[in-house]
């Protein structure tokens, strides 16, 4: 097999894809809403909506859900000491999905959503996967949601500077590999071509 040595972080040494397309996307959140476990339900919904790392989303509580602004706080895990919070904003009916599956005024602010450890998290967001069809191995994992989250972003025609913000990136070109990714535009200047 030919390795690929000049690639970003969207692909892998083979030249593999690394995240989820849209399609994969709305594939995942149809079999995660029909999940027997509401709560991976929940998990999976705000993975793909925030691009949130799995470890951050565990750390979340009913205190970082801001349902008036319809805003999720992030708390940034990975910068060493430093407290740094991201607000993402989400759409509100998954907010009240998670108050109607959460039960959010009833929990204590500091109670985990999720309580349940980061391994049986990825095992949960796979099966969704697996029951999804998504089968390409580089893509298939909570890694393969932030990478589609930062693609999607990046297609729709959201600011660089802003998903740079949303993903917690410290650095810009970081983010910048998200502009690899083909978009329905350069689709669309490929098909006047043929």
């Amino acid at each position: 097999m030919r390795q690929f040595h000049n690639t970003s972080c969207l692909y892998d040494h083979a030249g593999q894809r690394k995240y989820l397309t849209a399609a994969e996307r709305e594939r995942f959140l149809d079999a995660a809403a029909a999940s027997r476990d509401q709560k991976v339900h929940t998990l999976c919904l705000v993975l793909s909506h925030t691009g949130c790392r799995v470890s951050e989303a565990l750390a979340l509580t009913p205190a970082h859900i801001q349902r008036e602004s319809a805003v999720v706080s992030i708390i940034s895990l990975k910068k060493r000491g430093k407290l740094l919070v991201r607000e993402i904003p989400i759409p509100a009916d998954i907010i009240e999905t998670l108050e109607t599956i959460h039960h959010l005024t009833d929990m204590s602010d500091d109670e985990p959503l999720w309580p349940m450890g980061r391994t049986t998290a990825w095992r949960q967001i796979k099966s969704v996967m697996t029951a999804a069809g998504i089968t390409l191995k580089t893509a298939a994992n909570p890694k393969g949601l932030r990478h589609g989250f930062g693609v999607r972003a990046v297609q729709v025609g959201v600011p660089l500077n802003l998903v740079q913000r949303w993903l917690g990136h410290a650095d810009i070109s970081t983010t910048a590999i998200y502009t690899n990714a083909l978009g329905a535009e350069e689709r669309e200047l490929a098909a006047r071509m043929w």
